[in-house]
């Protein structure tokens, strides 16, 4: 059954986008338009200072919309890109309507409806938040953490119901970029000299991007970033008082909002990579005998206390079980006096914990979230972190293994499953990487001759299981020992225990143990490579949730494209609107595919993520400088290079990049697999020149990043690399359609720039 509350929101949600709509579809040829509150004409007087704060708004605004939904919404942190998507089909709408009224209540109204769904103390509006998440979850194939998968017709009922409620918060979100589209298309087409501008609208928004990220590394709640947000607001639009009341406003009411409707049963934090809710756990004393933390709303991890001395007070939350048997110092039956324990996904200490109770051995801890390990530090019950034995490693788990020079007698991969963290950028999970053909093999090199690999992981589904184990078979050559473990006190899980001959043999010959193991079944589902990282999806393909959703939202967008410009007088033929559509679709293909291959190079991190990016658009502003030097040269020699260094980044297999030296590592990383976009700049930089800029262009340029955002889905069924091939054919395609354009068609016409001028005039 639908929930009423839900489909309430959805509603609501449709009223606003229509009504945003109507707005911006009103009859342009009308001589006293119809105006919202607070709207204004463009072009602003241009001024190189605003358009850098503009473009700094612009991606510090999408940055915090994409965090800020992924993890209220927990849709979205399955499907992250969606966000990402009409962050760019909203801002692409609003640099081709950059001749047009500005209406600052499209963004106030969408920010403003979003906190209410999110946070707003209303009875059932929390069951709504999760109900959205569960009606996509039952019809994927993809594994989704406490969603389980409903049979039949009722899966594809659920999911055109999903489908419907996505299709309005995609909307609104767009809308909510459509202003500061708008204004700086206008201001992008108004510079004296175009170069330039496009340089500093570059270089804002990578000041943007590294803002953002120094907030969320400083734990900062989202009441914050939107009052951060109002500053970067005021600084853009001071002069324009009432927009700038609007714009602020709505920003100020938000933090408000944010601030007042906070959970009174948890302690909220805000790590660089997700949302998280502690709750202490109380027995009948009122002691409290363990804390609870969730992530975006889902149960994450715990802290439990498994001292001998608390044991022994406290037998009643074992409920009879025995204690040397509780899942946490299962792995200690299997080696017992290991001298050296390496733990990926340490958590707040659990782990960690058992691995000094159990032996005298030196530990290393890696854990990839900052603040999950502070609150280990802090409230773990028996201070595993405060030990002189643990070794503390702040990184991602894959990117540890792979760049370890040491070996060690166990390796406990600890309930390693991000549950909902995504990349910004792309599809990947950061626990993705941690399951693949290659990870397992390089683990297995950092164990000693008898030691022993024990993957600890919530199965939910047997494919998974049958995974896990088929990859521990191929790296060492026999099928894993699995042990099942479950315990009232603490989290239970699969055991997979694999080690070289002698100590599989030792382990089988063992009386006390060979009751407890079986062998783990052979694997029906596609193992999981680096190139198909997708450990949660059973087999290579679209998922009918992704074709679904993606199909509809393709409709979606071309609705509003088509609504929104569809009569706006073009200053290009077709060809070159189609020429910008591939250049955004390619330049969109190239950068999820170098994302996705720097997160296995360097960790699927927050840190990597950001610096990446930012290395993207600095390359984007070499490309400009090129340019403002040297701006004739020959096309043919950037479409080029992008064809031959994405062919390079093709066919060099990833692994030969893992050098032990890390600088050197980043050199030739980036030389290979980032250069395309230098090459791509160069192409772009170079045909918006010729379109002197235009608005509209860059809306086109935009548009194509949202198909190119839709096909970055297809690498569940190709792979990651095969994303450089696809990015080479829309280039093609775009060389084509541009030299099928011929001449500039606004050279018959007044410039653009003259045109803004002289709508300045009329008004």
């Amino acid at each position: 059954m639908i929930d009423p509350m839900l489909v309430l929101v959805v509603v609501v949600g449709y009223v606003i986008a229509f009504f945003l709509l109507r707005i911006y579809t009103e009859d342009k040829s009308s001589a006293r338009p119809k105006t919202s509150i607070g709207s204004f004409e463009l072009p602003l007087a241009f001024r190189y200072r605003q358009l850098f704060a503009l473009s700094v708004l612009g991606l510090y605004f999408e940055m915090l919309m994409i965090r800020w939904l992924s993890s209220e919404i927990r849709i979205f942190a399955y499907y992250k890109n969606l966000v990402l998507i009409a962050c760019f089909l909203g801002f692409g709408l609003g640099c081709a309507l950059c001749r047009r009224r500005v209406h600052p209540i499209a963004t106030a109204l969408p920010i403003l409806f979003f906190t209410v769904f999110v946070a707003a103390p209303l009875p059932r509006m929390h069951d709504a938040v999760v109900n959205l998440t569960v009606l996509i979850g039952i019809t994927s194939q993809v594994q989704i953490w406490g969603i389980a998968a409903a049979p039949g017709a009722l899966n594809y009922t659920a999911l055109a119901a999903a489908i419907a409620a996505v299709a309005s918060l995609f909307a609104c979100i767009a809308f909510t970029f459509v202003p500061i589209g708008q204004v700086v298309g206008a201001m992008l087409e108004t510079a004296p000299r175009g170069p330039r501008g496009y340089t500093i609208n570059v270089a804002g928004s990578l000041v943007g991007i590294l803002l953002y990220t120094f907030i969320c590394f400083l734990y900062q709640p989202p009441a914050v970033w939107f009052l951060v947000g109002a500053v970067l607001f005021g600084l853009a639009f001071f002069r324009q008082r009432k927009p700038v009341l609007i714009f602020l406003g709505s920003c100020l009411l938000v933090g408000a909002a944010l601030t007042l409707w906070t959970d009174q049963t948890s302690r909220i934090y805000w790590s660089p990579y997700q949302k998280l809710a502690l709750m202490p756990m109380r027995d009948k004393n009122n002691e409290i005998v363990a804390y609870r933390l969730n992530t975006n709303d889902s149960f994450y991890q715990q802290i439990v206390n498994l001292s001998p001395e608390f044991v022994a007070r406290h037998m009643h939350l074992l409920a009879g079980e025995d204690p040397n048997w509780n899942p946490y110092n299962v792995p200690y039956h299997f080696l017992s006096s290991p001298q050296s324990v390496l733990v990926l996904g340490a958590g707040m200490g659990n782990d960690v914990a058992a691995a000094l109770r159990n032996t005298t051995a030196q530990v290393t801890a890696v854990e990839i979230d900052p603040l999950i390990l502070k609150l280990g530090e802090s409230l773990h019950f028996e201070r595993p972190y405060q030990s002189s034995r643990v070794h503390i490693i702040n990184d991602d788990a894959r990117s540890y293994i792979q760049n370890c020079p040491e070996k060690f007698d166990l390796i406990l991969f600890s309930l390693l499953d991000s549950h909902t963290t995504a990349s910004s950028y792309s599809n990947i999970r950061i626990d993705n990487f941690v399951y693949t053909r290659e990870a397992i093999a390089r683990t297995r090199e950092l164990l000693n001759p008898d030691g022993l690999m024990i993957v600890k992981f919530d199965v939910h589904s047997d494919w998974i299981g049958d995974r896990l184990g088929r990859l521990i078979q191929q790296a060492f050559g026999q099928a894993p020992f699995y042990v099942g473990s479950s315990s009232h006190y603490g989290l239970g899980g699969s055991f997979f225990i694999a080690g070289s001959a002698s100590a599989m043999r030792q382990i089988s010959q063992n009386a006390g143990l060979a009751g407890r193991i079986s062998v783990a079944r052979e694997s029906h589902a596609t193992l999981t490579t680096d190139d198909w990282p997708y450990f949660y999806q059973k087999d290579r393909g679209l998922p009918a949730a992704v074709l679904g959703m993606g199909g509809s939202l393709i409709f979606l967008s071309w609705y509003m494209i088509w609504r929104m410009t569809g009569r706006q007088r073009s200053h290009a033929s077709p060809m070159w609107n189609l020429h910008f559509f591939l250049l955004g679709a390619g330049f969109m293909l190239l950068e999820a595919q170098i994302v996705s291959k720097m997160a296995l190079l360097f960790g699927t991190t927050w840190v990597v993520n950001s610096i990446v990016v930012s290395g993207l658009l600095v390359l984007v502003v070499i490309a400009n400088v090129l340019f403002e030097y040297w701006p004739s040269y020959p096309l043919t020699m950037p479409y080029a290079g992008v064809i031959i260094s994405s062919l390079l980044a093709y066919f060099i297999p990833l692994h030969s990049l893992l050098f032990a030296s890390f600088s050197l590592r980043i050199i030739v990383a980036t030389l290979l697999l980032c250069l395309p976009v230098l090459f791509a700049g160069m192409v772009f930089v170079r045909s918006f020149a010729d379109m002197r800029f235009s608005g509209s262009a860059l809306g086109w340029n935009l548009f194509g990043a949202v198909l190119g955002g839709m096909l970055e889905t297809l690498s569940q069924a190709t792979g990651i690399r095969a994303l450089a091939l696809m990015a080479i054919g829309l280039y093609l395609g775009s060389w084509t359609a541009r030299n099928r354009a011929g001449a500039v068609a606004s050279v018959d016409t007044i410039s653009v720039r003259e045109e803004h001028e002289v709508l300045a005039d009329v008004r």
